[in-house]
């Protein structure tokens, strides 16, 4: 086989391993995994529970008489201000809750900082637009009585604004059904913003260009910790009303992942237990790198395809992905295929920006509200 029918048929065996491939092997291997989490629902350490704001003015309220109304004795509340300049700060101190003023400086940063002005034994997380269930930081934290046990992640549930044009709580809830997997086999790969928590003795204070989500998971195992999904531990979040709407979020959050991926040091396999590892490689690397494995693909495909019947077929099927998702953005809604066809377009060329703002600007540490999601 030449280089180009080995570039073609890689980049195909890669793309399916990451989407379908792993998913089967994972659930597989889930079935027969011994490991089981120690939990404790009496385990009750003291927490503190830090929401990154800026400019949020439009939901800070009904966020913080959300949190105000969890059921956990002791719950000090901090709102970390990323530079805020709107009524953010008013709205935080008319609730009586910590405040701290930060500089313009991105997300991680106003995080680092509510956690050093902190004490307490778990330091949980949330976005500034989720709303939590009254007993979500409980299932939380009952997993902290396992000693191995360093960051716990709760569910986000999406919740679509009506306009059936968005299929990202479709895929989302794929993407929940292979954490809680990862879960069983003893740590996921990555986690969410919107409802999360650390142990504070396991706390890493990352770059304003990493995130939590991706630079936490992994981090923790190499130092012999565990991270968990916990699916009772339930935060909702509005979705944005089209699939167009997530790209600027898209484009930001992947070029965060690839700078943990390349820059990061995930890709280091030392002191990784090589299953983990494997874990990341497949569900982490190359999930991020659809984007440039289907231009490889495409491109060798095309070379190929004066005189290969399975290099046309190749062209022909992303002509015909192309094709359905250009009609579901003319006119969404109307095919449930198409609409998943231009979702995977928008994050395959999300992941290719994504890629490219981090290699040419460095990655995208500040953040605004997106389309819809307030």
């Amino acid at each position: 086989m030449n280089r180009l029918g080995s570039a073609m048929w890689g980049s195909l065996a890669l793309i399916a391993w990451t989407h379908a491939g792993y998913p089967a092997a994972a659930a597989a291997a889930a079935s027969r995994s011994r490991y089981r989490p120690r939990s404790d629902d009496a385990h009750l350490p003291t927490v503190a529970l830090v929401i990154a704001a800026h400019d949020e003015e439009r939901v800070i309220g009904d966020r913080l008489d959300n949190a105000l109304a969890l059921d956990y004795p002791g719950l000090e509340i901090v709102v970390s201000l990323d530079g805020s300049t709107d009524g953010t700060r008013e709205i935080a101190e008319s609730r009586g809750v910590t405040l701290i003023d930060n500089p313009r400086a991105g997300k991680v940063p106003a995080q680092n900082a509510a956690v050093r002005a902190t004490s307490s034994d778990v330091v949980a997380f949330s976005d500034a637009n989720s709303m939590w269930e009254p007993d979500a930081l409980r299932r939380l934290v009952r997993h902290f009585a396992d000693p191995e046990v360093g960051y716990v992640c709760g569910r986000l549930r999406l919740i679509e604004p009506g306009t059936g044009r968005n299929v990202e709580g479709q895929y989302w809830r794929y993407e929940l059904w292979l954490r809680a997997l990862e879960s069983r086999l003893g740590s996921i790969t990555a986690g969410n913003g919107a409802i999360y928590a650390v142990r504070r003795s396991a706390y890493v204070e990352l770059e304003p260009g990493q995130s939590h989500d991706i630079g936490l998971p992994f981090r923790l195992r190499r130092a012999g910790l565990r991270s968990l999904y916990e699916p009772e531990a339930v935060a909702s979040e509005l979705s944005a009303p089209t699939t167009s709407a997530e790209w600027e979020r898209k484009v930001r959050m992947l070029s965060r992942s690839w700078n943990d991926v390349l820059r990061g040091g995930m890709l280091d396999p030392r002191d990784q237990p090589p299953s983990y590892f494997a874990e990341l490689i497949s569900h982490r690397l190359l999930r991020y790198a659809t984007g440039p494995l289907h231009v490889v693909l495409l491109l060798a495909a095309l070379a190929l395809a004066s005189t290969t019947r399975s290099a046309r077929a190749v062209v022909a099927g992303h002509a015909l992905w192309l094709g359905l998702a250009l009609g579901a953005r003319r006119s969404p809604g109307r095919s449930r295929l198409a609409d998943f066809a231009w979702y995977y377009l928008v994050v395959t060329a999300a992941s290719l920006a994504g890629l490219a703002r981090m290699a040419t600007q460095g990655p995208q540490a500040t953040w605004s509200a997106a389309e819809g999601t307030r």
